[in-house]
């Protein structure tokens, strides 16, 4: 039995999915990897991890390098562009594949076709569960008050708001409550954190004080990179609020350590 997908082409009853990890997951945050991997599998998907698989090309991207983000795209689509579906947990590699590479190659019919057909498969982690898969609730529990941060890129490029927020109320026991500003970006930007240190750090100081005024115990959102920025300036500021990827709670998986260990 096949059913259709939001693209209008026909996938298997069990799709085969393909977990684009990234780099931070991947050097910095296993544990986000094996957690996606739960939340899919859990979904009814089939789950494969290419080992092949490398950078999404963003740093390049951002930076103006368009030669070597075409040579790093064109190695993801030989890679990916063979599965039902394509799934990153973060928001800035995902917008990165399927809104940027068919742009990448507007200018080479062969590449662009390749390239639009490749990013129509792809979606971050918690947009895919929720609107692709139909997830409505998770099986995990997590005694404790959360806010959570929307990451630039998810939100604003791939619409990804409400999923990680309907999927958080069915956590048993958790309390979430909204972060001011949670829409604003937390300073980090990739390499504008690099360049513009002084702008980063006093965009992040400020997201710092709309965390702590939430009284939250947690902090959470769908990009690692933001993540790793805020858990940063809450560590130098002392404030006691501990950060984790939304996937670890909603797969039930937080027995590591959060990021940064304890405070």
């Amino acid at each position: 039995m096949t059913t259709g997908d939001p693209a209008g082409t026909t996938v298997p009853e069990v799709p085969t999915v393909a977990l684009f990890v990234t780099c931070l997951v991947d050097l910095f945050r296993p544990s986000v990897g094996f957690a996606a991997i739960k939340l899919l599998e859990d979904a009814g998907c089939r789950v494969v991890v290419p080992q092949s698989q490398t950078c999404c090309g963003q740093p390049a991207y951002n930076s103006g390098d368009r030669e070597d983000t075409k040579a790093i795209a064109r190695q993801v689509i030989e890679t990916f562009e063979g599965f039902d579906y394509v799934v990153a947990p973060s928001g800035s590699c995902g917008s990165t594949l399927r809104k940027h590479y068919p742009e990448l190659f507007a200018d080479d019919a062969e590449w662009s076709k390749r390239a639009t057909a490749f990013s129509a498969k792809v979606f971050e982690l918690v947009s895919f569960l929720a609107d692709v898969r139909g997830v409505a609730a998770v099986d995990a529990a997590l005694p404790v008050t959360v806010t959570y941060h929307d990451s630039c890129s998810g939100l604003r490029e791939l619409g990804v708001r409400d999923q990680p927020r309907r999927l958080l109320q069915s956590v048993t026991g958790l309390t979430l409550k909204e972060l001011p500003e949670a829409d604003v970006c937390c300073g980090f930007g990739g390499t504008f954190c690099v360049k513009y240190p002084d702008v980063s750090n006093a965009i992040v100081g400020k997201k710092t004080k709309h965390i702590a005024s939430t009284g939250a115990d947690l902090l959470l959102a769908g990009d690692l990179g933001c993540l790793m920025n805020m858990d940063g300036k809450l560590k130098r500021e002392q404030i006691g609020v501990e950060v984790r990827h939304v996937a670890e709670v909603l797969a039930g998986m937080t027995d590591t350590p959060p990021i940064g260990g304890k405070l």
